[in-house]
């Protein structure tokens, strides 16, 4: 093997590495025991994770409110405080309940449904969810230039390269990730706690400018009754401007995301990780609290300190409030140290976005067998995310109000399917009240992504961008791993083992008939056996067994198959359950070879359908031209033809 080869094997071994072989950082958990993991973190650590996200909002969502609702920004910030603390975090709360696993508000959604409507209603979702983690790299990236650039010591030597600082902000993330992420939760803490930190002091200290300017007070109060003439006319202007505000809600779903990082207690199981599940919540809780205490205070401060024109585009203050009042009150060197953290948290905000990503993909696309299996691996997928953030950053030239409608469309997309998944399951589940409550939470949501796509369309034509190459590439691979071997593990039950026992004492090959039941009588049998065995010249002195399936959900992609064994009359028959008769017929033949020293044997009669509506069937009802679909997948699976089973067709 010459160097070059050598290289590029060790290349494709890290590349493709998964976490079930090594741990990149833990964002996709498959079976194994929640206890069993290293990569797992104290609730508060995890919660900085997502607060990169969450927290680093308070970097332009003042300059938002005051540009969406004037004076009345405290007051619509306090109605965004109460849906969060009152109706997304109590939903969420729900979600880490029902998910606990990092499938987020998707697998309830899921579990909802049944074959393809589900499937096309998650892989619909996923495009929102492209969009929303997407463009929150994109998005935050670029707004990390743009306090970058207007920082007073280096407006003038940056100015007009806010397309390539962004662009080198992405490529720098990506590389964190292909590094391993694996000390990403500890510079998570150090910006999270830095910013929080700061934005206190910025804050604290607008306090105390406005208690020293007690007209500050007069004004603001004066110019919101000038405006409206009642306190129902200011709580109503104030709701109709929530849609606006809704972005400083992003958090909550790349929080129950990121649970397989929460570490629970010792005792915790995959089915019922019960620690995991209440350090989550206080995760959830904790954020929730923090950031709506930090919104009030940024929202009352910078509304009274900071003359209206200063948030207009191309103001002062406009996407960067705090770090105006930064530099206003406490000085450009404070005000420089307060622009080094917001640019390095909304950098990072990109992660826990990243994280979520590869956390989701893996969830779903590999296993309906809609994406190649290197999907499973994260460095392939970094390297995915990171490009198509490129993309998306050179096509909005890296302009932060231009992706601010797909950001909150994906945002409350999200957030609305997640409102709708807890209230029909709380309604499935008999629980009136909460089911009402929440459908009044789901209402609010469903109202706020209605009047978001209406103000900013464009948000939705890029989600059904995602959607689109989501479905197209889906298909493309589904069809691609058609004869792919799709099951994971067959099981017996005991009489189905006892009678491959009977049959496996005689020292020859276990040869199967298959069979597509209908009476499931003595009958049948006799007369199936009778035409296999003068189709296919097996003589009626050679033990064969039958072997049938039952068609479980052809949208799946990769399962376990149950095979029961029963009696019917001196007829053997095992009958198993899967996605797909061809992968359940060469799962089982394959499990029976390992039994046996030899290769097994199956018998069919041909199809009498065409090969345009066989195909057709096999793609989406797991049927099809059954006998040279189950060697191509036999075939594919063991390249030694002497390890082989053998198929045989006659008829």
């Amino acid at each position: 093997m010459t160097p070059d080869v050598t290289e590029r094997s060790r290349f494709n071994a890290w590349l493709l590495e998964t976490t079930e072989q090594s741990d990149p950082g833990g964002f996709y958990e498959g079976e194994r025991e929640a206890t069993a993991q290293h990569h797992v973190k104290p609730w508060w650590k995890v919660m900085c994770l997502t607060g990169v996200d969450y927290f680093s909002t308070l970097g332009y969502q003042p300059g938002i409110a005051a540009l969406a609702a004037g004076a009345l920004a405290p007051i619509a910030t306090l109605m965004l405080v109460l849906v969060t603390l009152f109706g997304a975090l109590p939903m969420y709360r729900r979600v880490a309940r029902e998910s606990p696993h990092g499938d987020g508000s998707l697998s309830m959604l899921e579990r909802l449904l049944s074959y393809w409507p589900s499937k096309v209603l998650v892989l619909s979702l996923l495009g929102f969810v492209a969009t929303g983690f997407i463009i929150t790299i994109t998005l935050s990236a670029a707004d990390a230039s743009a306090h970058l650039v207007e920082n007073p010591f280096l407006t003038d030597a940056l100015h007009g390269q806010e397309v390539w600082l962004t662009l080198g902000l992405l490529v720098l993330l990506g590389a964190v990730f292909l590094k391993g992420f694996s000390e990403a939760i500890g510079i998570a803490v150090v910006l999270v706690i830095g910013y929080i930190g700061l934005s206190l002091v910025v804050v604290a200290n607008g306090f105390w400018h406005v208690v020293e300017n007690p007209g500050t007070v007069t004004d603001w109060t004066n110019a919101v009754t000038e405006a409206h003439a009642s306190p129902l006319a200011v709580l109503g202007a104030s709701l109709l401007v929530f849609p606006a505000l809704a972005l400083g809600l992003s958090g909550f779903e790349t929080g129950v995301v990121v649970m397989p990082l929460v570490k629970g207690d010792p005792h915790d199981t995959p089915t019922h990780p019960e620690g995991r599940i209440r350090n989550t919540k206080k995760l959830l809780t904790t954020a929730a609290l923090i950031m709506s205490v930090m919104l009030m205070g940024s929202a009352i401060v910078t509304t009274l300190l900071i003359p209206a024109a200063e948030f207009e585009p191309g103001g002062e203050a406009n996407g960067r409030a705090l770090a105006y009042l930064a530099h206003e009150n406490l000085g450009d060197g404070f005000g420089t140290a307060y622009d080094v953290a917001t640019i390095a948290i909304l950098w990072f905000a990109g992660s826990s976005a990243m994280a979520g990503l590869l956390n989701i993909v893996p969830r779903y696309l590999p296993r309906y067998g809609m994406a190649p299996d290197w999907a499973r691996a994260t460095r392939p997928l970094v390297l995915v995310f990171t490009l198509i953030s490129v993309v998306v950053t050179v096509a909005f030239q890296a302009e932060v109000d231009a992706q601010a409608g797909a950001y909150a469309t994906g945002v409350l997309a999200l957030m609305t399917s997640a409102a709708v998944a807890v209230t029909l399951t709380e309604w499935r589940r008999g629980h009136r009240r909460a089911g009402a409550f929440f459908g009044v939470v789901a209402a609010v949501f469903v109202y706020t992504l209605g009047v978001t796509i209406l103000d900013r369309p464009e948000g939705l034509l890029i989600a059904l961008v995602f959607i689109a190459m989501i479905v197209v590439i889906s298909l493309v691979s589904r069809i691609s791993r058609s004869t792919e071997l799709r099951v994971q593990e067959v099981t017996f039950d005991t009489t189905a083992q006892e009678l491959l026992d009977e049959v496996l004492v005689k020292n020859a090959p276990v040869r199967f008939i298959a069979n597509k039941i209908q009476a499931g009588d003595h009958a049948e049998y006799h007369e199936k056996s009778l035409d296999v065995r003068l189709d296919n010249h097996l003589d009626v002195a050679e033990t064969a067994v039958f072997l049938e399936v039952e068609v479980s959900d052809a949208s799946d992609f990769a399962t376990t198959v149950e095979v029961f064994g029963v009696r019917v009359g001196h007829h053997r028959v095992l009958r198993a359950i899967g996605p797909s008769v061809p992968n359940v017929l060469a799962a089982v033949l394959l499990a029976v070879t390992e039994q046996d020293d030899m290769p097994s044997h199956i018998y069919f009669e041909w199809s009498e359908k065409g090969p345009g509506q066989n195909a057709l069937r096999f793609l989406f009802a797991g049927e099809g031209d059954i006998p040279p679909l189950t060697h191509e997948i036999l075939r594919r699976a063991v390249p030694d033809p002497g390890q082989r089973p053998v198929v045989h067709v006659g008829g």
